[in-house]
């Protein structure tokens, strides 16, 4: 037998004394083949990361947790996002009421309430919300119909809803659950509809780092 012809692994003869760009077109169609079939590259949820910043409408108070911030993240999981909101410089052991609003500052616009954070012994807090906290995010209301009647008092429930057409929520805010616990703070006692019974406190900390109309949930796709 030739020395320049080996057995290959299924019985065949391969005479390596062909020159080797009569091989290149197969070693190119093996690659375009293992290039084509392979499985695409895993795709990465999206996240974001951005600080919260006191409310500019306590100003007028500096000593009004004036070392009040906050940081958020949130991460996409597919169907929902989780959204993890830290808190620090508040008074300690105190309960706040979070919400995702239209705009950061007063009047806020259409808001809601996502839940509540309470701070430990030195005054930090942590909270982890799940919904949708991206692009996507809006209250609609094709028509008016009958609301539940539950809260009657300074801020007293609608019996209605209005019609409007999609608007977008991108913000997020911060409030003291308590007007009491506000002005022990050193804060103002003013009342504000956002908590559970509509009677809490003055907002402290918001997104207004952000413009209007680009809140920072509009950064995730």
């Amino acid at each position: 037998m030739n020395l320049m012809q080996r057995h290959n692994r299924f019985g065949r003869h391969l005479n390596l004394s062909l020159p080797a760009y009569r091989f290149a077109p197969l070693f190119a169609l093996g690659f375009l083949v293992l290039w084509t079939t392979a499985e695409p590259a895993a795709k990465h949820d999206q996240d974001v990361d951005f600080n919260m910043v006191r409310s500019a409408a306590l100003n007028t108070f500096p000593n009004c947790v004036p070392n009040a911030s906050g940081e958020v993240r949130i991460e996409s999981v597919g169907a929902v996002e989780e959204m993890t909101v830290k808190v620090e410089g508040l008074p300690p052991k105190t309960d706040f009421d979070f919400f995702v609003i239209q705009k950061p500052a007063a009047p806020f616009g259409m808001s809601w309430y996502q839940g509540d954070i309470e701070t430990n012994g030195d005054g930090k807090g942590r909270g982890k919300f799940i919904g949708r906290f991206n692009v996507e995010t809006f209250t609609v209301a094709p028509g008016s119909v009958p609301a539940p009647v539950v809260h009657n008092n300074a801020f007293p429930d609608a019996s209605s809803n209005p019609a409007m057409n999609p608007v977008h929520t991108y913000h997020l805010g911060l409030w003291f659950n308590s007007p009491d616990d506000a002005v022990n703070a050193g804060c103002p006692g003013n009342v504000t509809p956002f908590n559970g019974e509509h009677n809490a406190g003055v907002q402290v900390l918001n997104t207004s780092n952000f413009a209007d109309l680009f809140g920072p949930l509009r950064q995730l796709e």
